[in-house]
């Protein structure tokens, strides 16, 4: 199916949507149809029945993306060739469709990449006690921070080299969720989820086994830092937070992207149920005072049950942001000047080889993040110490993005 095709089918389902969900509401009375209230908010076009029973809300998101010599992190050796391949795209271009349904706290939402032509998310949410809330369907699990922050709020233009070996992605399943409060000091945020483990979209299992995930965040300053990149607040009182994480798999992949199941280097997708793949995460976020803070140390085992391997992975980063002129006419966008050091090993055993990221990034928000403009550029650096040979590779990138 293609891109005009799927565009054509997705519009045509929201109008049936929204007809259906007022016409159940007002019971065929156009006089109530007209007291629906319409307004544009932060998650887009929002229309909402006389009752608030009924919630429908459109919005749509696009990135232009400049990029020289190329546009993706280096993988692996041969991502270093000299080949300059400047690129001009637009990067991303998401629908993005939620709102409630009978009752307030029965959520719903789905993302569409218009671009490639991908369902990102369908779920169904239940958040009638903050406590206790349950999800199904698919989405982004709730493992890493960094990828769990949308693209459209990221501080810095994408995500750092060790997303890739490390991102549990998008998956189908079920999850039990909550913020627990007692005091200031006992602030709690968790996700249990159990998932079939096979990436997105995914409509099949390679076999009998489940993906487990399930984190843990400690807000100890009594209120959890917001899946945000960047403190475009000001905030007076500090936001801080630290998160544990595990996940557990058996399947024939040893890493998951938007694109679904896949394999890290030196790996193949195999056969089924051959990869055990455990990893932990250990995070820490900060806010105050235009300041922002973000970090993540990962391991991950890959246990190969059919050539009886066993390879512990390792990485990390370190990121920090600060508006320069929150202080400044409110009417003038926001300037942030922002750093990365990210490092990853891909093998424990070979200490010697690793993988470095060293990236700059200067935001403009003319609009917070719904409309700001992003350079960066970013130095890689592979090594491989014992036959001492090491790759450098710089990259400079320009990107302008909108949400409506």
């Amino acid at each position: 199916m293609n891109v005009k095709l799927s565009t054509v089918l997705l519009f045509i389902s929201l109008v049936c949507l929204l007809h259906n969900t007022f016409a159940q509401q007002n019971d065929g009375k156009a006089k109530d149809f007209l007291t629906t209230q319409i307004e544009y908010t932060s998650k887009g076009f929002q229309f909402t029945s006389p009752d608030n029973k009924f919630q429908l809300q459109i919005g749509g998101r696009l990135q232009f993306r400049f990029a020289t010599p190329n546009d993706q992190n280096p993988i692996t050796f041969a991502n270093f060739a000299p080949e300059r391949e400047t690129i001009f795209k637009i990067n991303r271009a998401r629908l993005k469709v939620g709102g409630h349904t009978f009752q307030p706290w029965l959520k719903y939402y789905f993302e569409y990449e218009l671009g490639a032509s991908r369902l990102l998310d369908f779920r169904i949410m239940s958040e009638k006690w903050p406590w206790l809330s349950f999800k199904l369907g698919q989405w982004k699990t709730e493992y890493t921070r960094e990828r769990m922050i949308s693209s459209g709020n990221q501080q810095m233009m994408e995500r750092s080299i060790i997303n890739r070996p490390f991102t549990i992605d998008r998956q189908q399943g079920f999850t039990m969720y909550g913020h627990i409060q007692k005091s200031k000091l006992a602030d709690f945020n968790y996700h249990l989820a159990v998932l079939t483990g096979t990436g997105i979209n995914a409509r099949e299992n390679d076999d009998e086994n489940l993906m487990y995930t399930a984190r843990v965040q400690w807000n100890f300053l009594g209120e959890a830092v917001p899946m945000i990149g960047s403190d475009l607040e000001g905030r007076q009182e500090p936001l801080a937070s630290v998160a544990l994480a595990g996940a557990t798999n058996r399947s024939r992949y040893t890493r998951f992207s938007s694109s679904g199941g896949g394999s890290l280097a030196g790996f193949e997708i195999g056969e089924a149920g051959q990869y055990t793949v455990n990893q932990w995460l250990f995070e820490t976020a900060f806010m105050y005072r235009s300041f922002s803070w973000h970090s993540e140390m990962h391991l991950k085992d890959i246990d190969d049950h059919i050539n009886q391997t066993f390879t512990r992975l390792r990485g990390g980063f370190w990121q920090a942001g600060y508006v320069l002129n929150h202080e400044s006419d409110t009417t003038k966008p926001l300037f942030e000047p922002a750093l990365r050091y990210a490092i990853f090993q891909p093998s424990i055993g070979f200490p010697e080889y690793a993988r470095e990221e060293f990236s700059l990034a200067l935001n403009c928000f003319f609009s917070r993040h719904a409309n700001k403009l992003t350079a960066d550029v970013s130095y890689f650096e592979f090594e491989e110490g014992d036959v001492d040979i090491s790759y450098q590779s710089w990259r400079f990138r320009v990107q302008y993005e909108v949400s409506f």
